[in-house]
């Protein structure tokens, strides 16, 4: 009996893995999509869903947490590049590539985060900002340019969004090209209009309130 247990754990893994995909899928689509959608995308029965998930907030909190994760370990892995450019658009790239902003500016507001979730995402904070001052720092940057207008573009590349997945990804590559070189010095003329404040960015985190009853 013991010896059948870690195959139990591997195929629960295996099923946790498929109500997550199905959960990215669905949600990324339409956030406000029910529960029930996952498990019907999933192949499984409601209940083998609640068995892992208390409801629709727990698991649209855990897949903003994995996109967080991933954005912070892509953004650990961009700041070993040597050079200060190259380890900025590294980063953008590798964000954009993982399409981590559809798990994670696109679901805000849909759930209350955890204090867990709120210390990684200032760690996540943290990262990105060092990462602009290195483009900063190394001359490359536009003049004019902050970070908010980075998280800007970021969201961007993620609203492409196509019924083929990988020609999205593509799409999203090929305008994160044409930014990066926009956001380079020496590219004419002035930016129009004031740079985004942090209140433009963070609203969306903000839970709406309950409805009245």
């Amino acid at each position: 009996m013991n010896q059948a247990l870690p195959g139990r754990r591997a195929q629960a893994a295996r099923n946790d893995e498929v109500i997550l995909q199905a959960a990215r899928d669905v949600f990324i689509a339409d956030p406000d999509a029910p529960i029930a959608a996952v498990a019907q995308r999933a192949g499984v029965g409601i209940s083998a869903l609640y068995r892992r998930y208390q409801g629709k907030e727990d698991l649209l909190r855990q897949l903003c947490h994995d996109g967080l994760k991933r954005f912070i370990a892509i953004a650990e892995h961009a700041a070993t590049e040597a050079g200060d450019w190259q380890a900025f658009a590294a980063f953008l790239t590798g964000v954009v590539d993982a399409d981590v902003h559809s798990l994670t500016v696109h679901l805000a507001g849909t759930f209350t985060p955890t204090r867990e979730m709120e210390r990684d995402a200032a760690a996540a904070a943290t990262l990105a900002e060092a990462l602009f001052a290195r483009a900063a720092a190394s001359g490359r940057l536009r003049p004019g340019v902050v970070g908010g207008d980075v998280s800007l573009i970021l969201e961007g590349c993620a609203a492409i969004r196509l019924p083929d997945s990988e020609r999205s990804r593509q799409l999203r590559l090929r305008f994160l090209g044409l930014l990066l070189d926009g956001l380079q010095a020496g590219t004419a003329g002035d930016l129009p209009g004031p740079p985004p404040g942090p209140a433009e960015l963070n609203w969306r985190w903000q839970q709406p309130p309950p409805a009245a009853r």
